[in-house]
């Protein structure tokens, strides 16, 4: 149940998704990913530490550079199969769904 709470968290942040979802092509620097993703180097920087808190990812040094990759191959897998979910919502649950995205 924790590995699902930690995968929940990091998915609820559009970033963290897009730095998952890039990470399944295969390892990347954070350069790398902050250019690709047109996000700053800091932010990522940040991002990366959540991830590997939660145990998403792996951290690997290589010289002055650190390179990240999913800490395991199932996410890859998992990651995949999310994206082809169609979920269908209800903005009505949700009155806050246009200013908040709770949605």
């Amino acid at each position: 149940m924790a590995a699902l709470a930690r995968f929940g968290h990091a998915l609820s942040d559009p970033t963290r998704t897009q730095i998952l979802m890039s990470l399944r092509a295969g390892p990347s620097y954070p350069a790398d990913l902050a250019f690709t993703l047109d996000v700053t180097r800091q932010s990522i920087s940040n991002h990366l530490a959540c991830l590997r808190g939660c145990g998403l990812v792996t951290a690997t040094s290589e010289g002055r550079r650190t390179r990240y990759e999913l800490a395991d191959p199932r996410l890859t897998h998992a990651l995949t199969d999310l994206e082809k979910v169609i979920l269908t919502t209800d903005p009505e649950a949700c009155a806050e769904s246009d200013s908040k995205e709770c949605c």
